[in-house]
Formats: C-alpha cells, sequence, structure tokens
C-alpha cells in the first residue's frame, strides 16, 4: 500500500495527510495544539478538549475558554459530549450560528466513571435510539459544519456496539467516525483491537474511517492503515510528552525518509534533552500566556513533566522537583542542571499515558436491560463542565 493514502475530507475541509490529534482532557488546549501543529508544518486536524453541551449552551466561562482558537488553526475543531438530544442541538446551532468553530466532533468513546455513569461517552451507543436522536440533532443543527464521531468497540466484550452505531451514523449523515480499538471496560490496558478498525471500514464503505489504539511511532501509523484499509489515524496518548510526533507522522505519510533530530522536517525526530528542555519551557510559556498566568501556566504544565523526561537519566529527587515547580525561571533553573545532551533514549518512543484495563463500567441502573429502551435518560444527565 502506498505510504501517501488518499487525503481526508471532512466535509469541506481536506485533511492532508490524514492524521488527526486526539481529544484528551486537560490535554488538548489551545497551547499543546500550537505545539503539535507547529511540528506538523499546520498539516492535519487538531480537535479541541471535550466540552460538554450544557457548560456551552450555558456559556460556562470555563468552557468558553477551551472553545478559544488561535488565528492559525484552520479548520477548527470541537469534541462535544452530551446525553440530551435537545441539549446536543442546542450546543451545535450555537456553534453553527456564531461560527464557533468549523468541524464538530461528537464524543462517544469517553470511559471515565464521571460520564458513563450519566450514561454518555463509551455507554451511549448501546441505547441505539438515543444515538440515533443526538446524531440526527446534531447534522440538523449544524447545517453546513461537518459532524463526526468517536467510539470504541462496546461498553465490554458483551455488549459490543461499534458496528450498529457505524450504520447509524451513516443513516444520520455523519462525516466521518473514529474507532478507538477497545471497549470501556479496558480503558487503556491490553493491546487496540486493529482488527474491529477493519470491519467497521468494511461495514460503512460510504464514509471514512479514522483508527485509533496503540500507535506509539510514525511507524505504527503506517501499519494500521496498511492491515486495517482505515483512511486515517487519530493519535492521542503517544504524543503525550512528544509533540514532535507530528512531524514524523507528517514526513512518513508524505514518503520521506529523512531523519533529523528535533527537527520539525524529520521522519524520525529523535531530540536531545536540551532540545526536549526547551520545548518544556515553550509548552509552559503558552500555557501561561493561554491562562493568562505564568505561575498557573506552569502548574498546569507540571502534569507533562513526566512524559517529557520519559527514559531520560534525571533523578527521582529532581523529577519531583520539576514536577512542584511554580515559574518558568525555575522550571527552566531545573532543567539546566540535568545532563542536556543526553540524546534520545531507547524505548522511549513505547507506551506512555494510562495503561489500567479490565475495569467495571459505571452505568445507570438498568442501563443494559434494553438497547431500545431510553427512558430515563434527560437533560438533568448532562455534566455541567469541560475538559473531561
Amino acid at each position: 500500500m502506498s505510504t501517501t493514502p488518499a487525503p481526508l475530507e471532512i466535509g469541506p475541509h481536506t485533511v492532508q495527510p490524514p492524521v488527526v490529534l486526539a481529544p484528551m482532557a486537560g490535554i488538548t488546549n489551545a497551547p499543546f495544539r500550537t505545539l503539535c501543529r507547529e511540528f506538523s508544518g499546520g498539516k492535519g486536524l487538531f480537535v479541541s478538549e471535550m466540552i460538554t453541551t450544557r457548560a456551552l449552551v450555558e456559556r460556562n466561562e470555563k468552557t468558553m475558554q477551551l472553545i478559544h482558537f488561535d488565528e492559525s488553526e484552520k479548520p477548527r475543531s470541537i469534541q462535544l459530549y452530551g446525553v440530551d438530544p435537545a441539549t446536543v442541538g442546542k450546543a451545535v446551532r450555537m456553534i453553527a450560528e456564531e461560527g464557533l468553530a468549523d468541524h464538530i466532533d461528537l464524543n462517544f468513546g469517553c470511559p471515565v466513571p464521571k460520564v458513563t455513569r450519566k450514561g454518555g461517552g463509551s455507554a451511549l451507543p448501546f441505547k441505539r435510539p438515543l444515538l440515533r436522536a443526538i446524531l440526527r440533532e446534531a447534522v440538523t443543527g449544524a447545517g453546513e459544519l461537518p459532524v463526526t464521531m468517536k467510539m470504541r468497540k462496546g461498553i465490554d466484550d458483551d455488549h459490543i456496539t461499534y458496528l450498529d452505531a457505524g450504520r447509524i451514523a451513516v443513516e444520520e449523515g455523519v462525516t466521518a467516525i473514529a474507532l478507538h480499538g477497545r471497549t470501556a471496560a479496558q480503558h487503556y490496558g491490553g493491546t487496540a483491537d486493529w482488527d474491529a478498525i477493519a470491519r467497521l471500514k468494511e461495514h460503512v464503505p460510504e464514509i471514512p474511517v479514522l483508527g485509533n489504539g496503540d500507535i506509539w511511532s510514525a511507524q505504527d501509523a503506517l501499519r494500521m492503515v496498511r492491515e486495517t484499509g482505515c483512511d486515517g489515524v487519530v493519535v492521542g496518548r503517544g504524543c503525550l510528552g512528544r509533540p514532535w510526533l507530528f512531524a514524523d507522522l507528517v514526513a512518513a505519510f508524505e514518503g520521506r525518509t529523512e531523519a533529523r533530530a528535533g527537527g520539525a522536517d524529520g521522519y524520525s525526530a529523535r531530540p536531545s534533552l536540551r532540545e526536549v528542555a526547551d520545548i518544556m519551557v515553550r509548552h509552559a510559556t503558552l500555557l501561561g500566556e493561554w491562562i493568562g498566568s505564568e505561575s498557573k501556566g506552569v502548574v498546569d504544565f507540571r502534569k507533562h513533566v513526566a512524559w517529557y523526561l520519559k527514559g531520560f537519566a534525571v533523578g527521582s529527587e529532581m523529577r519531583k522537583r520539576l514536577a512542584i515547580t511554580s515559574s518558568l525561571e525555575e522550571l527552566r533553573a531545573g532543567l539546566d542542571e540535568l545532563d542536556l545532551d543526553q540524546a534520545w533514549p531507547t524505548g522511549a518512543d513505547g507506551p506512555r499515558g494510562r495503561t489500567s484495563g479490565n475495569n467495571r463500567v459505571v452505568l445507570p441502573d438498568g442501563w443494559l436491560k434494553d438497547p431500545y429502551d431510553c427512558a430515563g435518560v434527560s437533560e438533568d444527565a448532562e455534566l455541567d463542565t469541560s475538559g473531561g
């Protein structure tokens, strides 16, 4: 198979190469999207972290900040979470009428308890009529804006939903589907089922199917496309502490094989610790500018420290110290004490982020009794805060 697949068409938007940044709560805010987009040379699609429809409709202050896009972000992509069709419809119409975004993605994949216990995220596709109603409201309300959806295989191995959900999505006018090859019960554990991605592609040939799960390198992305026939890839945990992965991905899909450590054009970017340290400071700086406070930006950056330093020879005490910094000066000073001439460590390209699996999925009472009984699901089930 060619390493240069056809461009991904999301409504009027052409995404080439077909590489998408997965929405991640507390991660894929405007500063992180900026970093990833810079490394990609502006190529690809970069989606906001999850926005709850109720909070958007109520114009929650935090939510309105989360939907802020840099002027260079085109197209602007918002991921929405909702359980009530009417509320989802209001949120989508608000986005369309006020020009808040150019593309809407719907979340049916989140496995965290505070979402699934309301019947949302990866729990929702089990209720087929409810899924259809939400998709119909969203597509109708969006007007000319393309609507896509992201989902998992199902709730658990006994409640697989992705094929039915895919067919409903096609029938309701969804533009593309992304499938994470795990169930909600798996969370991020085990191995993603790429065969399921291939089956979904065969099941809904009418629209693009994107594959998600266990893409840790550009080579993984190419292999997923080759093995499943999917139309593009969605990358999440693989870019944690590695925004330069998007340089690799773009070069790989464009068939370029040159390697330049740390360079935005490199196919296998392997930055030294010095280069990583510079990127860390820039990331923290962008967060401070976005939040409006240097100290709050550095505090928000703390969660990224371990991901950036994965595999490097950095002592535990220094790791702890860097993870409690509260100013750019303090962060830079700590980094400067490290052996910054270290080369990219062997094995640092592997899995990162959460890996827990085999979790009990928290669901509303009686949720699994009947996939067609949607009684009791209302706007009261909506989350009132965004970001995960």
